[in-house]
């Protein structure tokens, strides 16, 4: 126990020695270079935040291409997205649907035409067309928000 106590002292005392000190009193008043005013650094820049995707990117899906996206929803996505099976996101959670709108519509769209995880390719509906994928993505989304 006294070599351990003793060992933290003289650490103590390596580490403190270690450190910056200040200069003595008297060569502070000994030369110009002790009284020159030492310059402020520059402020950080603020940080930028990246861009979000504009609405002008894609424009905003009209009703029909919305409820041709519910039907088609009903038919072929509901089986996983509608209980959220195997780690799909829920239609109408938003915490779950935040992350992946961000990405932006285009990543969406490729994930669903292309597979994600375990979805399959067009939701494993081979017979969906590009503009069928496209407004079952925009209807998930328009719940997702």
């Amino acid at each position: 126990m006294k070599t351990t106590t003793l060992l933290s002292l003289l650490i103590v005392a390596a580490l403190a020695a270690c450190g910056d000190k200040a200069p003595p009193s008297d060569a502070a008043a000994s030369g110009p270079s002790a009284t020159a005013p030492v310059p402020e650094p520059a402020p950080a820049p603020a940080p930028v935040a990246p861009p979000a995707p504009t609405a002008a990117a894609a424009p905003a899906p009209s009703a029909a291409e919305l409820a041709a996206g519910e039907k088609i929803y009903t038919a072929a996505c509901v089986s996983c997205h509608g209980a959220a099976v195997m780690g799909a996101p829920k239609l109408g959670d938003k915490p779950s649907w935040t992350p992946r709108i961000a990405k932006g519509i285009d990543v969406l769209y490729a994930n669903a035409t292309n597979g994600l995880n375990l979805m399959p390719p067009r939701g494993g509906n081979a017979a969906l067309k590009d503009e069928e994928i496209k407004s079952v993505v925009d209807f998930m989304v328009s719940k997702g928000r």
